[in-house]
């Protein structure tokens, strides 16, 4: 599996930016998405070659100052010019952020708290495996009868990822499955991927286990998850629930991330206070 995750953000985002959001004409002369590399040399002010070569993987150590021409010329925003940093730093291989550490199973009281406080949201935390370590009641009864948080053979977390691609429950309660497992993968590749050796485990067992619609996209996508969104879930008990979706990362030294889940619209609300029996109003549909 290949590890050019610097080469796969450039050709990601060069093929995704508009030729006119830089000044050039699409012209129906185009043959591939977005920008050429001879545009993206022309603007960054480095040679054809040398994007080839970044892009390919043949070089994994640009300057700064190279760096910032390319986040210039790709009009990159700040994570992901954040991300592009990480990616250059972890290609040295010499340190590591986590250094040897295990993805964190432990909960934090005060995290555990703040999940507490925010029901009647489904809310979940995960770690950067993506396995669900605690979540509000409202959650287990959305996730639940879904089979999202059904215990694994081994003894491990509930996991998002092996969920979405080895179950195959999955592409009927993610309507937009599509979708979704690129958001999976593009989380377990945020930040140095391979280069963290629980993370690279798991993405070894799905190779295996989900193989091409798996390492397809850890091919071709950039660990850039979408930080918030809509998201369609079917429920077995009250059908098609549409979610708006905010994700906050805790500290660093705990490694986690929150998801909290609000409803999109008011068949949504509608929906969820049913699940819990209560009255309606208690959650109030995220406005549009």
């Amino acid at each position: 599996m290949s590890d050019n995750e610097l080469g796969v953000l450039l050709r990601a985002r060069r093929e995704a930016l508009d030729p006119a959001v830089v000044g050039l004409p699409a012209g129906p002369r185009r043959r591939t998405p977005g920008l050429r590399r001879s545009e993206v040399a022309a603007l960054a002010g480095v040679s054809v070659e040398y994007v080839i070569r970044l892009e390919q993987g043949r070089d994994r150590r640009p300057s700064p100052q190279v760096l910032a021409a390319l986040a210039d010329a790709l009009r990159l925003t700040p994570a992901e010019r954040n991300h592009l940093l990480i990616l250059t730093k972890a290609a040295d291989g010499a340190f590591r952020c986590r250094g040897a550490a295990a993805a964190a199973r432990t909960v934090r009281a005060g995290a555990r708290a703040l999940l507490d406080r925010l029901e009647p949201a489904p809310a979940v935390l995960l770690n950067r495996l993506g396995e669900i370590l605690a979540h509000t009641p409202a959650f287990e009864r959305l996730a639940a009868p879904a089979g999202l948080l059904d215990a694994s053979a081994d003894g491990d977390p509930p996991s998002l990822p092996r969920f979405v691609f080895t179950d195959p429950r999955a592409r009927t309660v993610f309507p937009d499955w599509e979708h979704v497992a690129d958001e999976q993968v593009a989380a377990l590749k945020q930040g140095p991927f391979r280069a963290d050796g629980a993370v690279a485990a798991l993405a070894d067992e799905l190779s295996v286990t989900a193989g091409e619609p798996f390492t397809r996209r850890v091919a071709t996508l950039p660990g850039l998850p979408l930080a918030h969104g809509v998201l369609r879930m079917v429920h077995p008990g009250v059908g098609e629930l549409r979610l708006a979706y905010e994700t906050l990362d805790l500290p660093a030294d705990d490694d986690q991330r929150l998801v909290v889940h609000l409803p999109a619209d008011a068949a949504a609300t509608a929906a969820l206070d049913r699940l819990a029996g209560r009255r309606p109003g208690a959650l109030r549909a995220v406005p549009a």
